[in-house]
């Protein structure tokens, strides 16, 4: 049996803030299962490590004995949430959302039990709601209050517009945790506002008010941004074993240790012993592959998160070309085709634009020769092994 004291110091591994603790300790002293509440908008199909975070958070809960309510929102979906945005976010349609919701349910249960997770779509109640209901809903809150938000502040000063249908999705969030008389609810730092909506609209629905607990954003691979795929610097949880381990063991040594924190399942007490045989003088090098080594078998098998060290062993320790080098063969005109563009048609980086920072950073080679020339062209004929990094290859010719 897990002692309060043991299960709040597992609630704040990792955590950003949590208002109010005093009141999530109490809850927690009573015994009972708490309900924890974390909402999704299904506004993308794939999820990547960035978005794990809270979903880790929600395993913690779940292993402690809580109900998860993973709620998907559907309805809030087609608003769009304008958390962070400096322009109206066009709102999503509803095969959109259907489709986005059903890819989200298949990738989230690689973390969560299944059994023991509750899925709601808040358009469940939402597309219940009057015309009266919404008015009643809206008069819980005022435009000055509104405008205090950040990005709405923002946008206001800024002469940027401000649809009205915006100042719903705080609202519409918010009064979800109503419906769905939610103990707690999770959330990362930019959701603040939203969360501590919930706690308001329970307050005035006659509710007992949530606890909120927030968790900070990853960075990505870069160490510097958040992990985004339009930066490029994320992990996809249907990225292939390979391209996880890689990408993983790609990191710096003290963005290791946020990682390990966020991601990681292992306890507290090994977390720490590792942090003591490093401080001893250990290489870093061994905890990251079983990290990532622990990160595959999550998303993939154990097999696979095995053979995926094995192959970075044999890929990086040794020096060696993966044996499944992909091949690529391209046509070319008289004009040859640009070192950028076939980068990025070989699937060797996400954009020219990446791929000519990567060829600054001396990270591209042409048969082990490093390319510093972001002009050059491949002409028809030739056929070369391409590299970007340490970890992505292809053989590649035109004709």
């Amino acid at each position: 049996m897990v002692s309060v004291q043991q299960a709040i110091a597992e609630i704040r591994r990792g955590a950003e803030e949590i208002l109010v603790e005093s009141e999530l300790i109490e809850k927690l002293e009573t015994g009972r299962p708490l309900r924890i509440k974390a909402g999704f908008d299904p506004t993308a199909p794939d999820l990547h490590l960035g978005h794990t975070v809270l979903l880790n958070k929600l395993k913690q809960f779940q292993d402690l004995g809580h109900e998860i309510l993973f709620l998907i929102g559907d309805f809030t979906g087609m608003i769009g949430d304008p958390t962070g945005k400096n322009v109206t976010r066009k709102p999503l349609t509803e095969e959109q959302v259907k489709e986005n919701a059903k890819s989200y349910q298949e990738q989230v249960f690689k973390i969560l039990d299944p059994a023991k997770t509750t899925v709601v779509f808040n358009s469940h109640w939402m597309n219940k709601m009057t015309s009266a209901d919404m008015i009643r809903l809206a008069s819980n809150h005022t435009v000055a209050r509104m405008l205090e938000r950040d990005d709405f502040d923002k946008r206001y000063k800024g002469g940027q517009p401000i649809a009205i249908h915006e100042f719903l999705y705080p609202l519409i969030q918010g009064y979800d945790s109503v419906e769905l008389e939610a103990d707690v609810e999770l959330g990362g730092t930019d959701q603040k506002f939203n969360l501590l909506m919930g706690r308001e609209l329970q307050k005035a629905y006659g509710k007992k008010q949530q606890s909120v607990l927030t968790m900070p954003i990853l960075e990505g691979l870069d160490g510097v941004q958040k992990m985004s795929k339009s930066l490029g610097n994320y992990i996809g949880i249907n990225d292939s074993p390979k391209d996880i381990f890689g990408k993983l063991m790609s990191i710096s040594d003290d963005l290791m240790w946020r990682y390990i924190e966020l991601l990681s399942f292992k306890s507290l007490d090994q977390i720490q012993q590792w942090r003591d045989e490093v401080a001893a003088g250990a290489n870093p090098v061994n905890i990251k592959k079983t990290f990532a080594e622990e990160i595959v078998a999550r998303f993939h098998s154990e097999q696979e998160a095995k053979e995926a060290r094995e192959g970075f062993a044999n890929q990086f320790k040794k020096g060696q070309i993966p044996d499944d080098l992909e091949e690529f063969s391209f046509a070319v005109g008289d004009e040859g085709l640009g070192i950028a563009n076939l980068l990025k048609d070989a699937g060797l980086t996400s954009s020219t634009s990446e791929a000519f920072r990567m060829i600054k950073a001396g990270a591209v080679k042409i048969d082990s020769v490093k390319v510093e020339d972001r002009n050059l062209v491949i002409t028809r004929g030739e056929e070369h092994v391409f590299q970007v990094g340490k970890r992505k290859f292809a053989k590649v010719s035109t004709v």
